[in-house]
């Protein structure tokens, strides 16, 4: 049986036949009072060519062809009581209402056809009933319970058998079309004809939810009728059916409706408050709208009517604050907490840095409907409130309110900031609530979406401090090598704190060491801060293993540090220090004669710190090149060490390792552009010892003299004039250079002959050699 929403309102005239598939309007005469009164159940219609098949019989009527079809009116008046008043109407019980009894042999269809006419030729219906006060529609609390009077609870469970017997009628192919088409004419429909479209909706969503194939247009018809119905009784007509659609198929219900009113009118705020009503929709309608905050600014998806439009996150939000409002919250609220919180903070974030078009075009609709004249960010921000609000979080919105969180997070630049207060004021709140919430970021940082990773680290990194959060710490490794080389500086610091957090769980540290490559590249990073926290990271890491590093690691990790001897951070210089010495302690065998070479390049940087007006660069220099001459196995370096006669330690690199005295020579005069004078002054006297081993090498000495000459200028005196005395001393030695048999030349000849021929002793020599050592 065909059905259409204009037969509830036109006249008879109008019936509807089925035409390969579709419902289509066919004129003629139909069912009149003379053709009942005359004994046939219906009159044959006069259908159009195309409506009729080659044997001219009508197409979709019921059964065979001599079955003729009927209006939809015709069929709602002789299956619905007619004098049931419907949402606007005080219900009269049956024998009440002064309504004539129908005599027995006369058909229902034709009383009810008699008392049209009755009524068209101004037979007055008995005066409805009016409420003397309108009682003024309350919120609907967590489960409520809508008590409607005792006679319109009557008259609507008539209105619901009789549905029930005239569904059952159709087809259970044309059951779902046949209630879409009725109910597209609620709103325009006079309230006996709305009366009776409802009910059938009743019938339908409680037989057959499961199998319906248009919920979205189910939805878009209760909407339109819940804006053309402003009675306080019509607005929960149609709660039970909404509830079972809500139940059963959640994301169309709720995509549809983000549709049909993004603004969140009165209509949808009603549709809202009853879906969050029972704790069986509501979890369901939360989840499918935190998707929908989660991605800005649009929400890509599509419902089973095959419609695809976008929808804006800030639609849900808008939904999400009129839910906030109502006296009895979701219980459900508490479990779905992590998503919805996070989701309206990166909101915030994302508001701040970009508004699309579309959304700003979108926002000036919401507040030209009556939404609050704030901007899309400042609106996320109330909303958080009032989510930590309604869960009695009152204390953390003070605290932040009173640290200025609030103003900071709606700037972008400090937004990680207040990302970071914000997480430490929950870490007050509850360590399972940051467990959970922990867990919920990390698998927001693996989607790797750029424009919400650095808010979610930042969070993310406060909440380490806690152990049960760092269970959390393999997943966390997992994203690290990614987010190590991130572009954003910002993100680069946060990963590194994260895993100095992390470093405080034994097991964590040890399942670092596949990191050590990506960390001994930041150590080239520009950012300071970035280096010093990578160089905290590996001393820890090298330090809790207590495993010989591999050659390859040594080598590398040696070349980085070296420069970093000279950075202008004094946190730097010390860790680099540090970690130097105990590359030395930890190498492996192996690669102990390769390192060999970085070691020596790192004497002549040490020995300059050991001026160092910082004490502690000064003592960490110190301990570094103690370790490098136990590495280098030199007695006597380390005897002068330990007995702090730093003045003969330059003489003695000299001494022992005159084959670098070319390399030494270069190294030290960078630091004569050292911003401390101590250091140049030991740059100056290295010069000067230096400058005595090469008075037969005119070019070398040369250099010398040039750096010295411009270091005469030097704005500290004590620096200048010890460059002007050396270089005196240089040149006074290169125009009277000593006697190649004077003492220190036969000791160091005597020395190579006692080298080359040990066996000499027995021929005299032994006595000449104690000879010129006395």
């Amino acid at each position: 049986m065909a059905v259409c929403h204009r037969a509830l309102c036109d006249p008879p005239r109008y019936g509807h036949c089925q035409l390969h598939g579709t419902w289509q309007c066919v004129t003629g005469p139909f069912v009149t009072l003379h053709d009942i009164n005359a004994g046939s159940d219906a009159a044959t219609p006069r259908c159009p060519e195309d409506a009729t098949g080659q044997d001219r019989t009508e197409r979709g009527c019921e059964g065979a062809p001599a079955q003729p079809p009927r209006s939809l009116l015709t069929c709602v008046r002789g299956a619905f009581p007619r004098r049931l008043p419907s949402l606007r109407q005080e219900p009269s019980r049956p024998g009440l209402g002064g309504m004539a009894k129908r005599p027995p042999k006369v058909p229902r269809l034709a009383w009810l056809g008699w008392e049209e006419e009755e009524e068209e030729k101004g037979t007055e219906d008995p005066p409805a009933w009016q409420p003397d006060e309108v009682e003024e529609v309350q919120p609907l609390q967590a489960d409520p319970d809508w008590n409607l009077p005792e006679e319109q609870e009557h008259a609507w469970a008539l209105f619901h058998s009789s549905a029930q017997r005239f569904w059952e009628a159709l087809e259970p192919s044309e059951r779902e079309d046949a209630t879409i088409a009725a109910i597209e004419g609620m709103a325009d429909s006079d309230s006996y004809n709305a009366e009776a479209c409802a009910a059938m909706l009743d019938v339908l969503v409680e037989s057959d939810t499961s199998r319906l194939q248009h919920v979205p247009s189910i939805v878009r018809c209760i909407y339109r009728w819940l804006m053309s119905n402003t009675h306080a009784s019509a607005e929960h007509r149609l709660d039970n059916s909404l509830l079972e659609l809500t139940h059963v198929h959640p994301h169309d219900v709720a995509v549809t409706l983000l549709r049909c009113a993004p603004s969140c009118d009165r209509a949808a705020a009603t549709m809202w408050r009853v879906m969050v009503s029972r704790s069986r929709t509501a979890e369901k309608v939360l989840r499918e709208l935190v998707c929908v905050l989660e991605d800005w600014p649009l929400h890509s998806t599509c419902t089973s009517d095959g419609d695809s439009a976008d929808v804006f996150a800030l639609a849900a939000t808008r939904v999400l604050q009129e839910i906030l409002r109502l006296p009895g919250c979701p219980r459900r609220l508490n479990v779905l907490f992590p998503r919805i919180f996070l989701a309206l903070l990166f909101q915030i974030f994302f508001a701040t840095q970009q508004m699309p078009e579309e959304v700003d075009t979108f926002w000036r609709g919401c507040q030209q409907e009556g939404c609050p004249p704030t901007n899309p960010s400042r609106f996320a921000m109330l909303t958080v409130k009032a989510l930590l609000c309604r869960l009695e979080y009152d204390n953390m919105v003070f605290e932040v309110e009173r640290k200025r969180g609030w103003d900071t997070l709606l700037n972008a630049e400090t937004y990680h900031c207040a990302m970071g207060l914000l997480a430490r004021q929950m870490r007050g709140i509850s360590r399972s609530l940051c467990y959970w919430i922990a867990g919920y970021l990390v698998k927001l940082l693996r989607r790797k979406k750029q424009h919400w990773e650095v808010p979610a680290m930042a969070f993310l990194v406060e909440l380490l401090v806690y152990p049960n959060v760092r269970c959390w710490g393999d997943h966390i490794l997992q994203l690290v090598p990614t987010y190590l080389q991130s572009k954003c500086r910002v993100m680069r610091r946060l990963v590194l704190r994260g895993l100095l957090a992390l470093c405080k769980t034994p097991l964590m540290v040890g399942r670092m060491q596949p990191l050590l490559q990506r960390l001994i590249e930041l150590l080239k990073d520009a950012d300071r801060e970035v280096v010093g926290m990578t160089l905290s990271v590996l001393s820890k890491v090298l330090w809790a293993t207590g495993i010989p590093i591999a050659s390859p690691i040594t080598l590398q990790l040696a070349e980085r540090l070296r420069p970093l001897f000279d950075s202008d951070a004094n946190h730097v210089q010390l860790l680099s220090m540090h970690l130097f010495r105990d590359v030395m302690e930890f190498v492996a065998e192996e690669g102990k004669k390769p390192l060999k070479q970085h070691v020596h390049q790192s004497l002549i940087p040490l020995l300059c710190h050991l001026h160092d007006e910082n004490q502690r660069v000064a003592e960490a220099s110190r301990e570094t090149l103690l370790q490098a001459t136990k590495f280098l196995k030199n007695r006597k370096l380390r005897q002068l060490l330990e007995r702090e006669q730093t003045w003969a330690v330059g003489k003695c690199l000299l001494a022992e390792y005159s084959s670098r005295v070319d390399e030494y020579l270069q190294q030290s005069l960078l630091y004569l552009q050292s911003p401390q004078a101590s250091m140049r002054e030991a740059a100056i006297r290295f010069l000067g010892l230096a400058g005595r081993h090469m008075t037969r090498q005119q070019m070398k000495l040369q250099v010398i003299y040039n750096a010295l000459q411009i270091t005469t200028k030097d704005i500290s005196l004590s620096v200048s004039s010890l460059a002007t005395q050396t270089l005196f001393l240089l040149r006074a030695a290169e125009r009277n250079p000593p006697s190649r048999f004077r003492l220190p030349g036969l000791q160091e000849r005597f020395r190579r002959v006692w080298r080359r021929r040990p066996s000499l002793r027995d021929n005299g020599f032994l006595c000449c050699w104690s000879s010129v050592q006395s």
